[in-house]
């Protein structure tokens, strides 16, 4: 199971795909299976065995200059791959690679051709991303893909479509506790997200103002979890922070508006601190202006029975009842009015939806499903034969 090289797993804070990791494999290991992980050192997670190239998480590197960030992915697929020959000249190869790692992981893994085990993996990203990378790849019958919302895979480049076993939704852990009532909730919402202009913050920041509804900001911003490290962080010459775009746009757009009352931010939450929030704020905001692939905290706030207000983009339409576990907003002005609607939403309906769809239980079903295709497809090298991308010769 590789994660990659950004944060360990769990994360202690903000971490998307980190969080699904920890949900499948611990899942994944009750029903019996042996997983390795490749992740960073700090991991804490109970695996039958960790695979590392860092000690501690790179996720500061995130957005600062390419030869670093890529340098870093490599440094980490490089010790992945050598895990995987270890174990095949042992005698006890692994039988299935599931990736997290976006481009590098699946591009080394086609590049061993029939050394490496049948792959499959996750596309937890836009794929428009790295469109001409995903418009030409090939996985040699050795890597397949899964997507996490029909919406993703029906943007992706036809190439990566034909190489995609199927899609499995993102799953958190959920429970049987009721969700905490409406009425002894905080009059606060709450943005749990990366700081950042794709996931609309300053959108949340009008919006909560015209309501006059409390907003707090949860999360990191350039990868910094908090404002005493991004004022370290800046203070220090040469820091990738003085150069990233989030802190750029965070410093221009959403600091100057944060009172400490009707908006503040608390920086990156995580374990009980963050279940607690989820479950005692009147509503979870997602004012995205890009098309969201997955929706892990999505999920999340259904869970704890908190009502969603989103913007109807990428998969948030899917994962979304609108009037029942939360609203989908088309502009601005919808996405504002909602705010005056929470109370319309019945907690225990955010919370019965999520156990039905988001369960861990759920994920690992279609995945087991997926594993068992990969294995096939590898065997057998079925599925679309590609064309060959051929190079140009001038």
């Amino acid at each position: 199971m590789d994660a990659g090289p950004w944060l360990p797993v769990p994360p202690p804070g903000y971490g998307g795909l980190e969080n699904v990791v920890a949900t499948l494999t611990t899942e994944l290991r009750a029903r019996g299976h042996t997983v390795v992980l490749a992740s960073v050192g700090d991991s804490t997670l109970p695996v039958d065995g960790l695979v590392t190239a860092f000690p501690t998480g790179r996720f500061e590197q995130l957005g600062g200059p390419y030869p670093q960030v890529v340098g870093t992915a490599h440094a980490h697929e490089q010790v992945v791959v050598s895990a995987i020959a270890e174990h095949a000249l042992a005698g006890a190869p692994f039988d299935l690679v599931h990736s997290h790692v976006e481009v590098v992981g699946p591009a080394l893994l086609a590049g061993l051709g029939d050394a490496a085990p049948p792959t499959l993996a996750t596309l937890h990203w836009d794929t428009r991303r790295n469109a001409d990378f995903w418009a030409t790849f090939d996985g040699r019958g050795r890597v397949w893909f899964a997507g996490v919302s029909d919406t993703q895979v029906a943007q992706a480049p036809a190439r990566l479509r034909a190489q995609v076993a199927g899609v499995v939704p993102l799953a958190v852990p959920v429970d049987d506790v009721p969700p905490v009532p409406r009425a002894d909730r905080s009059a606060s919402v709450l943005v749990l997200a990366r700081l950042c202009e794709a996931k609309g913050i300053d959108t949340a920041l009008r919006a909560c103002r015209l309501a006059g509804v409390p907003l707090v900001l949860a999360g990191p911003v350039g990868g910094l979890p908090d404002r005493a490290a991004l004022e370290r962080a800046l203070a220090t010459p040469g820091h990738p922070a003085r150069s990233h775009p989030d802190v750029a746009w965070f410093t221009e757009h959403v600091d100057p508006h944060l009172d400490g009352v009707h908006a503040r931010w608390i920086g990156s939450v995580g374990g009980a601190a963050k279940d607690e929030l989820l479950r005692t704020s009147r509503a979870v905001l997602f004012p995205i202006r890009w098309e969201e692939p997955g929706g892990t905290a999505v999920c999340e706030a259904l869970a704890a029975g908190t009502p969603v207000v989103a913007m109807a983009r990428g998969c948030l339409p899917s994962l979304v009842d609108d009037g029942r576990t939360g609203f989908l907003a088309t502009d601005e002005e919808g996405f504002t009015a909602a705010l005056g609607r929470l109370d319309e939403v019945d907690p225990r309906a955010c919370t019965a939806e999520a156990r039905r769809r988001f369960a861990p239980a759920v994920m690992a079903d279609g995945y087991e499903r997926l594993y068992a295709a990969t294995l096939a497809r590898a065997a057998g090298r079925t599925g679309t034969r590609l064309p060959a991308a051929r190079p140009v010769l001038r």
